[in-house]
């Protein structure tokens, strides 16, 4: 997690439609949010590799996957993605795909 991703993912997670598609409270969020950023493993940015994908919104993933080593990026948004993860050695996984390979 980069700190850039953390604010990135504040922001998305506050909006209200998410909210509310959610169901949680803005506390609720924060709580959440919180969680995320004490169980993620900080990740500098040695190197940025824009542009490589279709939106500029997933490109601070992308760079902090490839910069923190990670096997996998977990989305919905495969297609915004496409291949560019592959080459840096990264997977990409549906959140009900990784929930499998955790299982197992």
């Amino acid at each position: 997690m980069s700190v850039p991703l953390a604010i990135e993912y504040e922001s998305v997670c506050s909006l209200p439609e998410h909210r509310l598609a959610a169901g949680l409270s803005e506390d609720e969020v924060r709580v959440f949010l919180d969680g995320i950023v004490a169980i993620a493993r900080p990740t500098e940015t040695h190197f940025l590799w824009r542009p490589r994908l279709r939106d500029p919104a997933d490109e601070m993933v992308l760079e902090a996957a490839v910069n923190g080593r990670a096997d996998a990026i977990v989305t919905f948004n495969r297609r915004d993605f496409g291949d560019v993860p592959a080459k840096f050695g990264v997977a990409i996984w549906s959140p009900s795909e990784a929930l499998s390979r955790i299982r197992r």
